[in-house]
């Protein structure tokens, strides 16, 4: 009989979670539209509009002129929509919290009196509209909408700033209807946005675009005229206000030749606030020029970049204008991220919030490893991995899952953030291309400009770009569940030198039961050098042949760069080669609930293995079974346990852990 001695060599990874929003006026009306909204439930826009609805139209314009205050969240005023008609329409319908009362409604300048007010749905009978027709519709309304929680459409607070007051608006994903009326639909965007914000005149208030003017009232109030020419998604557009400073700085990307971006910053104007801030905020033009580099220029680059400072607990990435609640370098580069991926190219649905947040994850991950350097990166994305593989769940977000008060399923931190964001630090390690790979991301933003894309449609484009097909990477990695783990086995034969590794792969989900993958592997050879090779994991149990010029000491590590989310149970090493058709593999180890037996070689003979504790006490046996096997184990007490496989001649042992 021969013999196999192994050395294991366990590899346990930590999980380290690294931390980051009716009245009826007449009979003429209920008679005419009642019925039909009933029965045809044609307005239902809870969380999103509805792409079927009867009277749909075309946003081109947003104007806002209201009066607003750093001591409360009321707003009051008008806001004014330019649309087109799509089909001929007789109602013109939009979203405006309860709390908010409607003063006035005007359609193509007659005044309607006459409308359906249902919960925060408001429908208004109008003079027929023809297909593709514009229109403008105005509405004065006023009104204190709650403040408390990530997504209040408008919070107030207090700073520690000489108590500061501050009031600022977050509408994402379903709260614009919070502050202004509106038309809930990412994939209408507006072509361009005026907000028009009168507050006291001891305060400042900030919103997206450029101040294209400041109007002293004369009567204690001024008002900032905001004005953005870039297409708009609803719940980017946004206001800021408190007592304010405004500090500046310039950014300089390569394609500007020389040309600068503003960078405009409005603090809290209390002793201290700025020199506590401007070291994080000086960090930003150099985060402009870099993704700038990487993507495509800053794209709202005719127009600005900004802060302005709040009590918000992170950040809210409106267009040209964060709001932020601080300046740290991983917040601003997340934020600032957004603008390519969020801003100028938004998710098109809630379930692919990956558009948004994984790719402004990895870009705080690209400024760690570009400015911080290779180390600092390496940090990031593990700890972005470890936290990901704490969590069972998908990137991409079933329909069903995306409603009010189910915010914190979409803006999930382990999955939608970072998951998200490690996944396309193994999609570069797929693509083993660097300057591929950032062409499939300045394509992406090129297609896609103020536009809206889903995660197919980022995976349409990378298989462009890169002549491969990803069907599968997406099918494991954003649709799919889990993770890999792997067990490694290998023996070096000094004669040939070739080295031979078996890879098997056990899943930590039944969802995705393989991961077709790239794996690095490092190696330390005799002479005191390492080297890394890759494999390519097609099956759950793959070998591979590696002639090697210099003979190998250890394979040591795997996944030395952190490339890809795996969780290694362990490497051993063959001392002697076998083709026994009792050699086996087996995975996971540790084990929970099942165990995979593996057998590398086919055989038509008996063949058994025998499940012992350690003790000695045979706690199970199986004969006859096939060359994959899955052994239940979720009924053995916790301990080491010994497994040995025998094709009635030769026995192979191994052990794991329960």
């Amino acid at each position: 009989m021969k013999q196999f001695f192994t050395i294991l060599i366990a590899l346990f990874f930590m999980g380290n979670v690294f931390s980051q929003v009716n009245s009826f006026n007449d009979e003429e009306l209920q008679c005419a539209h009642l019925n039909k909204y009933k029965s045809q439930s044609v307005f239902e826009p809870n969380y999103n509009w509805q792409s079927d609805l009867l009277f749909d139209y075309d946003v081109t314009f947003y104007f806002l002129d209201i009066s607003v205050t750093p001591l409360s969240t009321y707003v009051e005023g008008n806001a004014s929509i330019h649309a087109n008609a799509i089909a001929t329409i007789d109602t013109f319908a939009f979203e405006l919290i309860e709390e908010q009362a409607i003063d006035d409604i005007f359609v193509n300048g007659i005044q309607y009196t006459n409308y359906v007010r249902e919960g925060n749905n408001i429908l208004v009978p109008v003079a027929e509209i023809q297909d593709g027709e514009s229109f403008i519709a105005q509405i004065y309304y006023h009104g204190q909408p709650p403040s408390g929680g990530f997504f209040s459409g408008v919070s107030h607070a207090t700073s520690g700033w000489e108590n500061k007051q501050v009031t600022w608006t977050l509408s994402e994903p379903f709260a614009a209807k919070d502050w202004f009326p509106v038309k809930q639909d990412l994939e209408d965007k507006a072509d361009s946005v005026w907000v028009f914000l009168t507050t006291s005149s001891e305060n400042i208030a900030g919103s997206q675009g450029l101040l294209t003017n400041t109007v002293d009232l004369g009567d204690g109030n001024t008002r900032y005229e905001w004005k953005s020419s870039y297409p708009i998604d609803y719940y980017l557009i946004s206001f800021a206000v408190a007592d304010y400073q405004e500090y500046n700085v310039y950014a300089h990307p390569e394609e500007m030749d020389g040309d600068s971006i503003l960078v405009q910053n409005f603090i809290y104007d209390a002793e201290g606030a700025l020199n506590y801030y401007k070291g994080g905020i000086d960090n930003t033009p150099e985060m402009i020029e870099l993704y700038s580099d990487l993507y495509i220029l800053y794209p709202f680059h005719d127009e600005k970049y900004g802060h302005c400072l709040t009590e918000l607990g992170g950040g809210m990435e409106h267009q040209t204008m964060t709001t932020i609640g601080g300046f740290g370098f991983g917040l601003v580069a997340h934020e600032l991220g957004h603008m390519w991926f969020g801003d100028n190219v938004t998710c098109a649905t809630w379930s692919d919030i990956w558009i948004n947040e994984g790719f402004a994850t990895y870009s705080n991950y690209l400024a760690e490893e570009y400015i911080h350097g290779w180390g600092s990166g390496q940090s990031f994305i593990t700890s972005k991995q470890n936290s990901a593989m704490s969590s069972s769940g998908s990137i991409y977000i079933p329909e069903d899952e995306v409603y009010p008060g189910n915010e914190w399923r979409i803006f999930n931190g382990q999955l939608s953030y970072n998951k998200g964001a490690s996944i396309i630090h193994t999609l570069r390690h797929e693509i083993q291309d660097d300057d591929l790979f950032y062409e499939v991301l300045g394509t992406f933003q090129t297609d896609f400009t103020d536009s809206t894309a889903t995660g197919e449609d980022f995976k349409n484009t990378a298989e462009e770009v890169t002549g491969m097909d990803f069907d599968q990477f997406f099918d494991q990695w954003y649709y799919g569940t889990g993770y890999p783990r792997f067990n490694i086995e290998w023996w070096y034969d000094t004669d040939l030198k070739e080295l031979h590794i078996t890879s098997t792969q056990t899943t930590t989900t039944p969802g995705t039961p393989l991961f077709d993958m790239l794996l690095d592997i490092n190696l330390i050879l005799y002479d005191g050098t390492d080297s890394t090779i890759t494999i390519h994991q097609t099956d759950n149990v793959n070998t591979f042949v590696f002639p090697m010029d210099v003979d190998v000491f250890s394979v040591f590590e795997i996944d030395p760069d952190n490339w890809t989310m795996e969780y290694v149970d362990g490497i051993s090493v063959i001392v002697e080669e076998t083709t026994s058709p009792a050699y086996f593999t087996i995975g996971p180890n540790p084990a929970f609930d099942y165990l995979n037996v593996f057998f590398l070689n086919q055989t038509t003979g008996e063949r058994s293995i025998i499940i012992s504790d350690i003790s000695g006490r045979t706690v199970l046996k199986q004969t006859n079974i096939n060359q994959v096997q899955r052994v239940d184990v979720s009924g053995f007490s916790k301990g080491v346990y010994t497994i040995i496989a025998s094709d009635g001649g030769q026995e192979v042992v191994k052990k794991f852990v329960k």
